[in-house]
């Protein structure tokens, strides 16, 4: 027996509907929307057949027609809803945190070995009564070489030494600068140290373009070098917290005279030898001096009146040592598993 028209499209709605409601995602309902409503859709198709009805079944059929297509489009839409719905609340559901997790460890940076090394050096001069101060990283002549004796042709200002900026201005070479710029400023008595950034065309495991120094100066009216003695020897065992065999070496400086390198007792072999101090139980450590006269005479100070004492030191080799770093270098490359270890 063949079935009606009508019945047929009762059946394609029914049919439908069970498609939609076993739909279970946004691309199975959309599948379903081009498959019934499509231009190619099963509804649009008994659209098309309207005309090819009997006339007094036309009318019947196509409200048919028209009733299944709303029927089944507001199902398409009710049910694409309530997937979106599903998918957002299991979306948040997958962002949920759960508070009664442990937390994410939270990982706290530290100061560069360089700069705790730096702040320790001027906490031991300041309590022994030292000032602190600065100057610029960019330096005169006069300011970097003459006022310090350091004539036009002495090899410090080679160009394979310095940086040049311009004929008569460089990148700071040391920090003593500093030192002269203080005392043009201030009458003695003074006792300050000088820290920051030099450089040198140098580059290697032990050196590097840029490093920094601390460099300090004492004038007063009865400072002798048995002074000096005493402050670095202090310094040095504070820093190192023990005590330490310390030695003084004749050697020359344009800027002080007499002029030594001071060693100190290796702190890695007792000064038994080593490969850090060459097997020689000692490790050079700066250098310093008694003021010269003609830096005093640049700086207007008399030096019947007064004396003075100059040391300089570099703060990466002081922070070598304490830390037991092989290579200069790597205070350099923003290793996070090197810096980690001096959190």
């Amino acid at each position: 027996m063949n079935s009606s028209p009508i019945a047929d499209l009762d059946r394609l709605l029914s049919e439908g509907m069970v498609e939609i409601a076993n739909a279970g995602d946004s691309a199975a309902v959309e599948h379903l929307r081009v498959a019934l409503l499509g231009r190619q859709g099963t509804v649009t198709a008994q659209l098309k057949q309207i005309g090819v009805q009997p006339a007094e079944l036309r009318r019947e059929f196509g409200a048919a027609v028209n009733r299944i297509r709303d029927e089944l489009s507001q199902a398409l839409t009710e049910k694409a809803a309530a997937i979106a719905e599903q998918e957002r609340r299991a979306a948040v559901d997958a962002q949920r945190i759960d508070v009664t997790l442990p937390g994410r460890k939270r990982h706290f940076g530290s100061l560069h070995p360089v700069t705790r090394t730096l702040r320790r050096i001027e906490q031991i001069f300041t309590r022994a009564g030292f000032d602190v101060a600065y100057g610029p990283e960019i330096e005169d002549d006069f300011h970097n070489f003459e006022a310090l004796n350091i004539p036009k042709n002495h090899p410090a200002r080679a160009m394979h030494d310095t940086f040049y900026v311009s004929a008569e201005t460089v990148l700071r070479t040391h920090t003593s600068p500093v030192q002269i710029r203080y005392l043009e400023s201030n009458a003695p008595p003074v006792a300050v140290i000088a820290p920051g950034r030099v450089y040198r065309c140098d580059s290697d495991v032990t050196h590097t373009p840029m490093f920094h120094q601390v460099e300090g100066l004492a004038v007063d009216s009865d400072i002798s070098f048995a002074d000096l003695k005493g402050v670095l020897v202090f310094f040095l065992e504070e820093f190192f917290e023990r005590e330490l065999p310390v030695r003084f070496r004749p050697s020359f400086f344009p800027f002080t005279e007499p002029s030594a390198e001071v060693d100190m007792g290796c702190v890695f072999c007792e000064g038994a030898g080593c490969r850090i101090c060459g097997h020689n139980g000692w490790i050079e450590v700066l250098g310093c001096g008694m003021v010269h006269t003609e830096v005093f005479r640049q700086v207007g100070i008399d030096n019947e009146l007064f004396t003075g004492y100059a040391f300089g030191l570099g703060i990466e080799r002081l922070a070598m040592l304490r830390y037991e770093v092989d290579d200069l270098r790597l205070f350099f490359e923003n290793e996070v598993s090197f810096l980690s270890q001096f959190a």
